[in-house]
């Protein structure tokens, strides 16, 4: 690995969490990650055996990765899965909010409010808690030394999704008003916050929602007339991480195809 990649302007090695990462962009950003340098914690819900996959696979190749089980709508296994990061890679210095959760393709008049809350639970509430969990170590308000945060919105946040996912979209609409105050509230203390949004994108997402080939049928609404690959997404999240981007905050990059 790039030497030079793996120290921050502060000096210190990378540490990264990226939430929901055993599979489809979270895992594709871990993977890049890793080969930038960094030491990098795979969180996921539920699936342990894909989770241990990615590190296998980082591992193999010269890289540093830990999986941790955390519910990320739930303020205690958010703590502790940066105290454990913490303890067994390093101080944290870059969070990338990735884990989200959608639910079978229905009108809102047929949404009970179950689903609204789970949805919302894991999309806004637990990319909040993860922010400010990383916010509380990475700010020179609090001694940290700084760092980046990047959330993966979606281009529903855009377009609605109706009759589809309303409730999905408008969980994005939030987390993107997050990161644009988010990072003015923490841009003098040494933490810059992006979000990537991304369109239509193979990933097992779709399947969860009832509808496995859901890109394929949207992909002519795009004008490069494709659907995206995970690395696609990874590729402009490792970016905005990157010093590269150090001027850059409050941003939200389309990874879209033109949409």
């Amino acid at each position: 690995m790039d030497d030079a990649r793996a120290e921050t302007a502060s000096g210190g090695s990378k540490i990264l969490i990226v939430t929901g990462s055993s599979r489809g962009i979270g895992a594709s950003t871990a993977r890049l990650a890793a080969r930038q340098g960094y030491s990098v914690c795979i969180n996921y819900l539920k699936s342990e055996s894909a989770a241990e996959s990615v590190v296998r696979e980082i591992q193999d190749c010269g890289g540093k990765a830990i999986a941790i089980r955390a519910d990320v709508s739930s303020e205690s296994e958010v703590v502790v899965l940066f105290k454990t990061t913490e303890r067994e890679l390093g101080p944290v210095t870059a969070l990338v909010n990735n884990a989200a959760t959608l639910e079978t393709q229905m009108r809102l008049d047929s949404m009970d409010v179950g689903r609204l809350m789970r949805t919302f639970a894991t999309n806004v509430i637990g990319t909040l808690l993860c922010a400010r969990e990383a916010v509380r170590r990475m700010s020179t308000l609090h001694g940290g030394r700084g760092g980046s945060i990047v959330t993966v919105s979606s281009g529903a946040a855009r377009y609605g999704s109706p009759g589809e996912y309303v409730d999905y979209a408008a969980t994005k609409g939030a987390i993107e008003a997050f990161t644009r105050g988010l990072a003015k509230e923490v841009a003098e203390e040494r933490i810059r916050v992006n979000a990537v949004r991304p369109g239509y994108i193979y990933t097992d997402l779709h399947a969860k929602g009832g509808e496995p080939g859901r890109v394929d049928r949207l992909k002519t609404r795009v004008p490069m007339k494709r659907g995206g690959q995970p690395e696609e997404v990874a590729a402009a999240i490792l970016w905005l991480l990157s010093e590269e981007a150090s001027y850059v905050t409050g941003a939200i990059v389309d990874v879209s195809g033109g949409l």
